[in-house]
């Protein structure tokens, strides 16, 4: 599976200014656990993500910051939705949460961890609808990270949800002695 993936994601198939290692590693990010040989949540609906633009621009608000900017899609499949046939909500806080991820990730470097992911809910999206999710950085400071995103329905013209994400880099691995 991941080297379909890998396929789907080549840096010559994704937009955007960032560096051809860049958009590997971003593309490496999504399929972490299937490169491990591990079977974790949400890892087939992340499977299907196509990133299709990674950029680094200068902040619209300070000329001394960087903003990172991912723009994935993915079509909506049985998987994904609730009993309603309507887009889940906790997998669009999945989509929120590894989507979010990714600027931060361009822009900061290391390792985070979530601290608070924060969602609304504005339409529904059914199966076969086709997704893109807007993600930006807002703040890299030295230990925490913000971003945020907007998952549209780009078959219906609609905003189907959109969600912060704060991270912070974890502490140091504490040794315990008994």
């Amino acid at each position: 599976m991941s080297n379909v993936l890998r396929a789907n994601n080549a840096p010559d198939t994704i937009k955007g200014n960032a560096s051809d290692d860049i958009k590997k590693g971003i593309a490496r990010i999504i399929t972490w656990n299937v490169d491990r040989g591990l079977a974790a949540f949400g890892d087939r609906i992340a499977g299907r993500l196509k990133l299709t633009e990674i950029s680094v621009n200068s902040s619209e608000n300070s000329s001394k910051k960087k903003e990172g900017l991912i723009i994935c899609e993915l079509d909506v499949e049985k998987d994904m939705v609730n009993g309603g046939g309507k887009l889940h909500g906790g997998c669009s806080a999945f989509l929120i949460d590894l989507c979010t991820s990714l600027p931060i990730a361009v822009l900061a470097g290391v390792p985070a961890v979530s601290q608070s992911i924060n969602m609304i809910y504005h339409a529904p999206a059914t199966v076969g609808s086709r997704l893109r999710i807007v993600t930006k950085s807002v703040a890299i400071g030295s230990r925490i990270y913000t971003s945020r995103g907007e998952i549209w329905d780009i078959t219906n013209d609609r905003l189907v949800a959109s969600g912060t994400h704060i991270k912070m880099a974890p502490s140091a691995q504490l040794s315990t002695k008994l």
